[in-house]
């Protein structure tokens, strides 16, 4: 601690002592710098703000049906069209810039210092501001008005461009996928006129194959129900006389049989049903000859034997009453038999015709293992080829609807909200901040010269330090006041205080110019 105040104490008293040094320093240091200050030039600062919206009404409405952007920013469309090279060599051709040009280096230096020195900044979601610095008044605005002229012309062209080149590209494809999907849609149908009788139909998904092999099993089916038929008739015809005496006549007058068969047909059904019930007691319901036997029932209820009304058959000469008639019971399950036989004939060659087409068709299967898998790749590849194309048509709609939109009916809604002026007041540099400083290191620089100075001072402050020095000191003597006039010592006062106070003045003074000349 001792030490420090003794240091402090050295660094005072020899602060004093060189205290005019220490002014002429600071003086020399201010007038450097403020001169320095004041060459510095002037920059002045156009600037002005635009809006830009691409989420106006009419994007709403196209949204599904026209091509969007949404994945660029206002900010990244603005920076990447108006800061590009072209654009920027175009903002030189058409300022004064150009004439700062002598070679190509400088084109290249000023295009960099161009796109550094252009300052777009986003002060909310859709406000954009733009501004430029430069020590020419009337070239900072023209920089920004040309920029923004620039911009919009440069923005409403690369949209055309862009358009026109979607446009083309899109032409190409179409183009390319009709030539494509003409030769799949050849190819297919040469194939298919090939093995057609393989092949699923387009419409039902079934081949003639798999036809014929159901209709085949279908008729099975009727031909077993029909030879079921065939067999309980012929049992029905066993059963019933072929002719009758009177008394069975009139009894069957009496049960309907005049009325046209209808006891005929309520007799089969009743056999039927006896043969039902018989197969019942020894098979289950699911049995296929039960399930035969009741279609073969309902068959014959939905479709009863009907025979015209005939006269009544001529009595046989053997009397009034015991003459013998031939019955028609009989006559009607005789005709039924023939037709049924019949169809059983019918169904017979239909399965055999059927069979043989069967037949030739499985062959042909055989032949080739591989068709179906080689179809239904042919119509992979043509579905494929079908859908891109249809995407690319939709494309192409899309991007027609797109071009309208940002040509005809401004999609993207840019206004320019300040335009640029030329500005009059310089916003740089910052003088009365600067002047300031220099003050404050013009006084630092002359303290620590003397501070300096002192590291290179080999006198001693006190007795203390010579006896660090392990030296006899007999003793000291201090300085008396009164041998130095008051008048002297004031005047030495007075004039640090005066030089302090002047250099205040000159910082003063030149704060108060720059405040009146509007310079910050």
């Amino acid at each position: 601690m001792e030490d420090l105040q003794t240091l402090l104490r050295r660094f005072s008293f020899g602060l004093w002592r060189k205290r005019w040094i220490a002014i002429i320093v600071a003086w020399l240091l201010c007038i450097a710098g403020w001169f320095g200050v004041a060459a510095i030039p002037n920059e002045y600062e156009a600037t002005a703000r635009i809006y830009i919206d691409s989420d106006a009404v009419l994007t709403p409405l196209l949204r599904g049906i026209a091509l969007e952007n949404t994945g660029i920013s206002e900010l990244d469309m603005l920076q990447h069209i108006a800061l590009s090279r072209p654009n920027l060599e175009k903002l030189i051709s058409k300022t004064d810039l150009e004439l700062q040009i002598s070679a190509s280096t400088d084109l290249e230096r000023m295009v960099l210092n161009l796109a550094e020195t252009i300052k777009i900044g986003a002060q909310t979601r859709n406000l954009f501001k733009i501004s430029y610095r430069n020590s020419s008044p009337k070239l900072a605005y023209d920089v920004v008005q040309q920029f923004l002229t620039i911009f919009m012309e440069s923005k409403a062209g690369n949209n055309r461009s862009d358009m026109e080149n979607a446009r083309q590209f899109l032409e190409q494809q179409i183009t390319q996928y009709e030539q494509k999907l003409r030769l799949a849609e050849t190819k297919r149908a040469e194939f298919r006129t090939k093995y057609l009788d393989v092949l699923p139909s387009d419409s039902t998904g079934v081949s003639r194959l798999e036809g014929a092999r159901a209709a085949i099993s279908q008729m099975e089916e009727r031909l077993k129900d029909a030879t079921l038929r065939n067999g309980m008739l012929k049992q029905q015809l066993d059963s019933t006389p072929e002719t009758l005496t009177m008394e069975s006549e009139l009894a069957y007058a009496a049960s309907g049989g005049g009325g046209g068969g209808g006891g005929a047909n309520a007799a089969a059904i009743a056999a039927a049903e006896a043969r039902l019930r018989e197969l019942r007691l020894r098979f289950t319901d699911s049995y296929p000859d039960v399930v035969a036997q009741k279609k073969l029932i309902e068959s014959m209820k939905a479709n009863p034997i009907a025979e015209p009304s005939a006269p009544r058959p001529a009595a046989t000469p053997t009397g009034p009453r015991g003459r013998v008639i031939s019955n028609p019971v009989h006559e009607q399950l005789k005709l039924q038999l023939f037709e049924n036989e019949g169809a059983i004939a019918s169904l017979q060659r239909q399965i055999a015709d059927e069979t043989k087409e069967r037949d030739r068709l499985a062959a042909i299967a055989r032949g080739a293992p591989g068709l179906v898998a080689e179809y239904t790749d042919l119509n992979r590849d043509y579905d494929v080829l079908r859908k891109n194309h249809e995407q690319l048509i939709a494309r192409r709609e899309a991007m027609r609807i797109s071009s309208a939109a940002d040509t005809d009916a401004e999609k993207v809604k840019l206004d320019v909200v300040d335009p640029p002026q030329v500005p009059q007041i310089p916003v740089a540099p910052k003088r009365v901040l600067l002047d300031s400083v220099v003050l404050l290191l013009g006084i630092a620089g002359g303290i620590g010269a003397v501070l300096m100075l002192l590291q290179f001072d080999s006198s001693f402050e006190t007795t203390d330090e010579l006896r660090k020095l392990e030296l006899p000191v007999a003793g000291s003597i201090s300085l008396i006041a009164a041998v130095v006039p008051l008048h002297r010592r004031m005047l030495g006062i007075g004039g640090l205080v005066m030089a302090l106070v002047l250099l205040c003045a000159v910082w003063g003074g030149l704060i108060l110019k720059i405040m009146r000349a509007g310079v910050a």
